[in-house]
């Protein structure tokens, strides 16, 4: 990425905020101009004060005689710590300032992050690792947030008492003036070297980071996986891995540093140092008083050690730019793209008719998982799915879905071709229970009713008592209201695919995907539910999808995919009677079914 672009980045971030950060530059100006008083003043006091030699700069005799001086040293002292406090007041606001700008821009810059995440296609959440994003939208944010609080303005700091502070060494004495910024050149090269390498260590740091979020994210998401098959000590030696490999990136980083404040330091000394020797050969020589000395000595440090601070501001610069930069991958990937305009024959509810014509999908480069596939499904008639795995079941979904879009091909549901639907009205015609039913950390009651909160309890008692799971709720001592761990965890995988189930009811739309719905449930309880679905047969066009032919015996229509086409269709009875995958399956499944009521009446 060209440094242009990075810091352009860095401008278009500060929009909205740039007047408050206009004052917060106008606040440090004062700043600044009391801070520089106060070397004038302590030279001049101690020259013309202390010392009692008369004044001769012009000026300055216009302002106060020599004698006025001598007799207000009090009042002197006192203006010294007003500018001081002063100047401090100034600081202040102009700290208050930039931290309000800089917590406004990090609070819009995560809705955008995050509401980026959300649109983004399913293709890139396939690749990326969830950790890492995380990571993005915190650690990332944050290290922006820092530097937009405290470096931003430390850069007009830094420029201003250097290139204020150099003229005035200047006009008080050239020479020495040379002899007291001799250093400073090295100091500034050293600083960008040290800004180049930041960035370069920063990066590699915050990778790392990030792959240790995403170990510890998917470690903790399938800790029940982990202790199931005992696999603590291989999960613990693969985060060791991840966790010494951060902490290697993290202690180069912080050598860079070591060396870098270690060396800046020995510079700063010798120039402050150098100025001191100088200056007190000029005040022994005669060449200069003792306060414009002090002066001088004091405006060497507004110089020197804002010079040496510049190291860090640079730092911080480089690990925002490479923050900003990882962002930015975020903020500038590819978003779900829908049609600019909707037909407008378009209904609130569609009849649910669904139709593919020679679809074809893959993934990538790989061979299609979809190779012309086609067929059709009437309004309120259930298609059954039946295949191997890698058949292309699942991918019907997610293509009906829209959450991909296939290669080649049309799909069109009550004759519109499903690409020119937009596809947030998609998905609100289609009720979906995935493999891996998703629950939220919230209630019974509100999981069920997501999407539908103004349902009545009698409707979500009803679509309960379809899904065969209002009796389980009911054993709850908080019934409806008992609070579902992450991700589901306090209930049992059957009781997680049943909830997902009532809760697709209970959207009532008229498309409804059960997609390996019924895979932890007991086959009793499952052909309590087919049962229900069947009495609700006609209200909507339904795709099922499951292994156990008993779930798929009662279809409309039945299809066997392999390889991604169809290799056989028809009704249960149609199937049983032609040489097939289906009726070879259900030979299996049903001799399996007859040993096994054997060994339970023999029990």
């Amino acid at each position: 990425m060209r440094w242009t672009h990075k810091y352009l980045m860095l401008w278009r971030q500060m929009a909205g905020q740039r007047l408050r950060y206009t004052a917060a530059l106008v606040a440090l100006a004062f700043a600044i101009g009391l801070t520089f008083l106060v070397p004038l003043v302590i030279g001049i006091t101690i020259d013309h004060g202390l010392g009692g030699e008369p004044i001769n700069e012009a000026w300055l005799a216009k302002i106060i005689s020599a004698e006025t001086l001598r007799d207000g040293l009090g009042w002197i002292g006192l203006l010294i710590v007003g500018l001081t406090v002063f100047a401090s007041f100034f600081m202040f606001l102009e700290g208050a300032l930039a931290n309000q700008a800089s917590e406004s821009i990090v609070r819009r810059l995560r809705d955008r992050l995050f509401d980026r995440l959300q649109h983004l296609t399913c293709a890139y959440h396939d690749e990326a690792e969830a950790g890492d994003l995380v990571q993005r939208c915190t650690s990332d944010v944050d290290t922006t947030r820092e530097f937009l609080a405290t470096q931003v303005v430390e850069v007009v700091r830094a420029l201003a008492n250097l290139f204020i502070a150099l003229p005035v060494l200047f006009w008080l004495d050239w020479r020495l003036a040379l002899i007291s910024t001799c250093v400073l050149p090295i100091l500034v090269g050293f600083a960008l070297v040290f800004f180049r390498v930041v960035q370069f260590t920063f990066k590699n740091m915050d990778e790392a980071e990030g792959a240790l979020t995403a170990r510890l994210q998917e470690n903790l998401t399938n800790i029940r996986v982990v202790r199931a098959f005992a696999r603590q000590a291989f999960e613990q030696e693969k985060f060791d891995k991840r966790n010494a490999d951060h902490r290697a990136k993290h202690w180069t980083l912080y050598r860079v540093f070591a060396v870098y404040w270690s060396v800046s330091d020995f510079l700063v000394f010798v120039q402050m140092g150098l100025a001191l020797f100088a200056g007190a050969a000029f005040v022994a020589s005669g060449k200069m008083p003792v306060g414009e000395l002090v002066t001088f000595w004091l405006y060497v440090g507004l110089v020197v050690w804002p010079a040496r601070q510049m190291g860090r501001t640079l730092s911080e610069l480089g690990k925002a730019l490479v923050a900003l930069q990882r962002i930015d991958e975020v903020l500038s990937a590819p978003v779900e793209l829908d049609a600019a305009d909707s037909p407008a024959s378009l209904t609130d509810r569609l009849a649910g008719r669904i139709t593919l014509r020679d679809v074809v999908f893959g993934h990538q480069d790989d061979q299609s998982v979809l190779d012309g596939l086609s067929f059709e499904v009437e309004p309120g008639q259930t298609l059954a799915l039946l295949g191997p795995s890698g058949s292309g079941k699942s991918t019907i979904v997610n293509l009906l879905l829209r959450f991909y879009d296939p290669d080649s091909g049309v799909i069109e549901i009550d004759g519109y071709d499903l690409g020119q639907l937009p596809r947030k009205y998609v998905r609100s015609q289609i009720g979906a229970v995935m493999q891996e039913p998703f629950l939220y950390t919230k209630s019974l009651r509100d999981n069920l009713k997501l999407g539908q909160h103004e349902a009545p309890d009698e409707d979500m008692i009803d679509v309960a008592n379809c899904a065969a799971v209002h009796d389980a709720i009911e054993r709850f001592d908080e019934g409806y209201d008992t609070m579902v761990g992450e991700r589901g965890v306090t209930l049992s995988g059957g009781q997680r695919q049943r909830v997902a189930i009532a809760r697709a009811l209970l959207q009532d739309k008229p498309v409804i995907i059960l997609d390996d719905a019924f895979s932890a449930v007991d086959t009793k309880t499952e052909a309590m539910i087919v049962n229900f679905l069947r009495q609700r047969q006609g209200r909507a066009t339904t795709i099922l999808i499951a292994h156990r032919l008993s779930t798929l015996m009662h279809a409309d229509r039945i299809l066997v995919l392999e390889r991604g086409r169809v290799m056989q269709q028809g009704t249960h009875d149609q199937l049983l009677q032609a040489d097939g995958l289906y009726r070879r399956l259900w030979h299996i499944q049903t001799a399996l079914e007859e040993d096994l009521k054997q060994e339970m009446t023999a029990v």
